[in-house]
């Protein structure tokens, strides 16, 4: 089964549909993936983009990271 990501979507979307997004996100830098709330607040409205730009991480690293873990990202 291919994994695909939309940087369209929301966090939340994103985790709901592939549970070990959380831990990838958790060790690029987004800490706050995991407080409690978080992800069902923040997470319904916020993108990889998004989130990306706010923590100062580029959207490359990102990429990357995901496509390690064997993941198709779309624009």
């Amino acid at each position: 089964m291919e994994k695909t990501i939309r940087l369209s979507s929301s966090i939340h979307d994103i985790c709901s549909e592939y549970p070990e997004v959380k831990q990838i996100m958790q060790d690029l830098g987004f800490k706050d993936i995991t407080l409690p709330g978080m992800l069902n607040t923040a997470g319904r409205f916020m993108t990889l983009p998004k989130g990306a730009a706010m923590k100062g991480i580029s959207l490359d690293r990102v990429r990357e990271e995901f496509k390690k873990h064997g993941f198709t990202v779309q624009e």
